[in-house]
């Protein structure tokens, strides 16, 4: 038998957030970073399976190849329905890249019809008559505004994604989702005899996206944020399991590698350094200018290493990130940042670290190819779309890793989370 759920997710922390949906509803997930060598198909064994890709930012065009060669892999498993998740603040510019990997997964599959929502109550993301909320403002008026990459003007996502695609934009408003699934599916059908292709789906609990989760059974393809995912499982008759989520138990060194520049994160990071434990910060331009950064930072982790856990970060403020970027180019920076990281990231788990939290999607994507991590078992959820995860390294020990997307976790996230896999092992 085939797997259930082929899911295509933009970067490696929203595959992260997708697959521990999955897993606390029930299903078994395995999670793979990149798209598998041919003949890999045969090691999966799993209801589910998330592809974790590093698209989100790249030339749309690339964004497209390498997402149909995930779904070509998915395919070959034989998944009955495929996901293709994005960022819950729906992050993407008037060029994509959301729009053309949904349009290009709708052709190869020979579909004429798709929802798309990046609602996530857990975690404050809700859509209400196509707009999108981050908390109690619109997405527009929120931090997202500011991001160096994906800066978000508009939060109303028919007028977003219908300014990417070549497809009709419509709308399933919240008056449609609280009637249930049969309301939603008329509406569905409505809109395709009106010739849309993708409706943008209001959500504003997890109940609507139930609802929702129930109506779309049958369509070959979903997109949406992560919260979508709490709807699917229990299509096939799964039910939430605690079992799924236990992983091996953690040893080593603690550690905390940081690349976002997202609100929650800045204030993640000024709570950890108000706590005065040991933190180092990168600096892109000292990076630029030649000096030996990675080798600082290392330093600098190796003495704390054994009171733990240690910071590493670039972090900063919009018009922080701004400077850098007026210097350096945005691109150049973000990639700086990224292989900065990576490098330290390598240089701790040198050192012995095995408990490592890495917050921005970008940066985890950057941190896990580094490392040679091919593969993730979902572990226990540290604050809604954040698990812990268990990867085997190269030399054959377990690295525990949380990829923590900017944009969520609490206030101590840093220190809560090493607090909460203690716990789980106990």
């Amino acid at each position: 038998m085939g797997i259930r759920l082929g899911c295509i997710a933009d970067d490696f922390t929203g595959a992260t957030d997708l697959a521990n949906n999955l897993v606390r509803a029930g299903m078994r997930v395995v999670q793979l970073i990149d798209v598998p060598p041919a003949g890999a198909e045969q090691a999966v064994d799993a209801d589910a399976v998330v592809i974790a890709l590093k698209s989100r930012t790249v030339p749309a065009a690339d964004a497209v190849e390498t997402s149909l060669r995930a779904l070509a892999w998915l395919r070959s498993l034989g998944a009955e329905q495929v996901y293709f998740k994005y960022c819950s603040t729906f992050d993407s510019t008037p060029a994509g890249n959301i729009g053309p990997v949904t349009e290009a997964l709708m052709d190869a599959l020979g579909t004429d019809f798709t929802v798309a929502t990046p609602a996530f109550p857990d975690n404050g993301r809700t859509v209400f008559k196509g707009h999108l909320f981050v908390g109690d403002v619109l997405l527009g008026d929120s931090g997202m505004r500011h991001h160096p990459l994906t800066p978000m003007t508009d939060s109303n996502l028919v007028s977003v994604l219908g300014a990417q695609t070549t497809r009709a934009v419509g709308l399933i408003d919240h008056t449609v989702v609280a009637g249930g699934a049969e309301a939603i599916r008329a509406r569905i059908d409505a809109l395709r005899e009106d010739g849309v292709g993708i409706a943008v789906v209001d959500a504003v609990s997890n109940d609507d996206l139930l609802r929702l989760g129930t109506a779309v059974q049958g369509l070959a393809l979903v997109t949406a944020g992560s919260g979508l995912a709490i709807g699917l499982p229990a299509n096939w008759g799964f039910k939430p399991s605690r079992a799924a989520a236990q992983l091996p138990p953690p040893g080593g060194h603690r550690a905390i590698v940081s690349g976002s520049v997202s609100v929650a994160t800045n204030g993640q990071v000024l709570r950890y350094l108000r706590s005065g434990r040991p933190a180092f910060s990168v600096d892109p331009l000292r990076v630029a200018a030649g000096e030996d950064v990675v080798g600082q930072a290392l330093a600098f982790a190796e003495s704390h290493l054994d009171v733990g856990p240690v910071l590493v970060y670039s972090t900063e403020s919009a018009d922080t990130v701004r400077t850098v970027q007026g210097r350096l180019g945005a691109a150049e920076a973000g990639e700086l940042v990224e292989r900065t990281l990576a490098r330290v990231a390598q240089g701790l788990v040198e050192r012995g670290v095995r408990r490592l939290v890495v917050a921005g999607g970008e940066t985890s994507g950057a941190v896990v190819q580094a490392l040679g991590v091919t593969g993730l078992r979902i572990g226990p959820q540290i604050d809604p779309g954040v698990p812990w995860c268990a990867a085997t390294l190269p030399g054959g020990d377990t690295l525990h890793i949380t990829l923590k997307s900017g944009n969520f976790g609490g206030p101590d996230f840093f220190t809560s989370s090493f607090a909460l896999l203690d716990e789980e092992a106990a």
